[in-house]
């Protein structure tokens, strides 16, 4: 069994309103620090195949199904095996 994790955001070209949002909410309340914000999601998986084997399977569903690939980038990553 290997556990899988999909980060799925957009493209640094697209604009993120909802991370304009809470970058807009964290200034409000005093964290002028912050110079950037991306928001995103993520996937976990859980699949019967050595981690090789199931990263690469991941990443074919990730690709085909989970991130638009005009508009998202993803990341696949090995939990654990």
């Amino acid at each position: 069994m290997t556990k899988i994790r999909v980060y799925v955001a957009y493209k640094e070209s697209i604009l993120d309103p909802q991370a304009q949002a809470v970058k807009r909410a964290v200034y409000k309340m005093g964290y002028t620090a912050v110079s950037d914000l991306r928001v995103g999601k993520f996937f976990d998986f859980e699949i019967d195949d050595e981690a090789a084997a199931a990263e690469k399977r991941i990443a074919e569903i990730a690709d085909e199904l989970l991130a638009n690939p005009n508009m998202e980038t993803y990341k696949v990553e090995v939990l654990e095996n």
